[in-house]
């Protein structure tokens, strides 16, 4: 696939490139995973949190959420916004929501996800997670003694970091990573072609050493050609970073003992093929000696990887979108249906303007005007309005059922792709996508279409 481009990038300037590990450099087969921690933590909320146990009999939709989704912990809604932040589409629990209903609540509202009343469902990690969510609203609708809508979604974010911690979720996993990793010769083939032409390779991932390590074994080890480990290919790796803070806040590096994994103190500069824990951005740049535009950092989550990067310290930023694939293979077989419903939508315009010069008439000059004519228009447009419903329902079998397209809302960009948009460099569905390109490649972005240009003219 392609590399999707929003800023021009060169990349023979970029000294330093930097990775997450989850999702980036080590992709995950996502439903198997999500389905996993769906399950998993349904238990522990009988276990730690005393739901009912029928909680545990709910079953995973993995087409329930997609990314980008906001959760209105409130009124226990899942929003799809558009890019100004007005709610496009809103189901409450699983359920959708009536229209009349929506624009009730939501009409006149901006959704600001400043507030502590919405949670943002960003990464690919959060689809178990509004599953659970939707799922549990529409069981305490049902009568189950259940928490409130917003204790809900606090409770299941807390298990869900109690399953990581307690090493209930990674334990599993690490004893079957054939099931929920995908292993990619192509990532190790990357990497080593940007150390052959200079690029300073960096790890920062908000994993701990132990998991970073298995899964770095796992994925690419065994694919190196030129390099012996995972570590001697990185200058710096990082581990529980803890992105974001790792881009705004100043904190003290911890050098890891890979044989051990005891830690130590940073003193000095940091070295190179050493492994980290925690520290700050600032630190790491000044380090390498680098202006922020001479680095490059690929990550998965839009606010944890990219957007308060993007604030800070302008380090040019790659966006990577597992479910893209999907998305643009479904608008590729979507599209001779678009255009049927463009070309119906173009002989409604033109009826549409024909009935306002006929309303025009009947104000300013109404001899020549006959209400017959009005007649016959609008009942063309009904007709057309009927083909239109029709290649609609087409188009919309092509995406998601619950949700429709990722990255847009209606006619209108998503508030996902406006991030997307405003905040990374380029974006792609891997980061193998870049085996397509050299390391010295110019990206550039296509000129954008505004509302008064005439493509045709252009």
């Amino acid at each position: 696939m392609s590399v999707y481009v929003n800023r021009t990038l060169n990349m023979k300037k970029i000294k330093a490139i930097g990775f997450d590990m989850d999702y980036t450099l080590v992709r995950y087969k996502t439903e198997a995973f999500e389905k996993f921690v769906f399950e998993l933590v349904l238990k522990k909320l009988v276990d730690v949190k005393n739901y009912p146990k029928e909680v545990t009999e709910l079953k995973f939709d993995f087409n329930q959420v997609i990314q980008g989704l906001i959760i209105d912990r409130l009124r226990g809604n899942i929003l799809q916004t558009n890019r100004y932040g007005k709610v496009k589409i809103a189901k409450h629990g699983t359920k959708p929501m009536d229209f009349h209903d929506q624009n009730e609540i939501y009409g006149n509202s901006i959704i600001d996800l400043n507030s502590d009343q919405y949670q943002s469902l960003d990464t690919n990690f959060s689809i178990s997670n509004g599953a659970m969510f939707a799922n549990l609203v529409d069981l305490k609708d049902q009568g189950m003694k259940l928490p409130d809508y917003e204790t809900l979604s606090h409770d299941i974010k807390e298990v869900i970091d109690i399953a990581h911690s307690d090493n209930s979720l990674k334990g599993y996993v690490e004893e079957h990573l054939e099931d929920f990793i995908i292993k990619d010769p192509e990532v190790a083939k990357l990497l080593e072609r940007f150390k052959r032409f200079g690029k300073k390779l960096i790890l920062i991932t908000n994993s701990e050493w132990t998991w970073t390590k298995r899964l770095m074994e796992y994925t690419i080890n065994p694919f190196l050609k030129e390099h012996e480990t995972w570590t001697d290919l990185f200058d710096i790796s990082i581990c529980l970073a803890c992105k974001p803070r790792f881009f705004n806040v100043s904190n003290m590096f911890l050098e890891i003992q890979t044989d051990t994994g005891l830690m130590t103190n940073a003193e000095g500069t940091l070295e190179q093929n050493k492994v980290y824990q925690g520290g700050w951005a600032g630190k790491l740049q000044k380090d390498l000696g680098l202006e922020g535009e001479e680095i490059l950092y690929l990550g998965d989550h839009i606010y944890g990887d990219v957007l308060t990067l993007k604030k800070t310290f302008n380090w040019r930023t790659a966006l990577i979108l597992d479910p893209l694939e999907a998305e643009i293979e479904a608008i590729r077989q979507s599209t001779p249906t678009q255009a049927l419903i463009d070309a119906e939508m173009v002989q409604k315009e033109k009826l549409e303007h024909e009935l306002n010069k006929l309303e025009l008439l009947k104000h300013e000059d109404p001899e020549k005007y006959n209400k017959e004519d009005i007649g016959k228009i609008f009942g063309e447009i009904d007709k057309i309005n009927s083909k239109i419903s029709q290649h609609l329902e087409t188009y919309r079998r092509f995406f998601n059922p619950h949700w429709g397209e990722m990255m847009r809302a209606g006619l209108e960009e998503s508030r996902f792709a406006d991030q997307v948009e405003k905040y990374a460099c380029f974006y792609m569905a891997k980061i193998t996508d870049l085996l397509e390109y050299t390391p010295r490649t110019y990206f550039r972005p296509k000129k954008r279409i505004l509302a008064h240009e005439d493509s045709t003219m252009l």
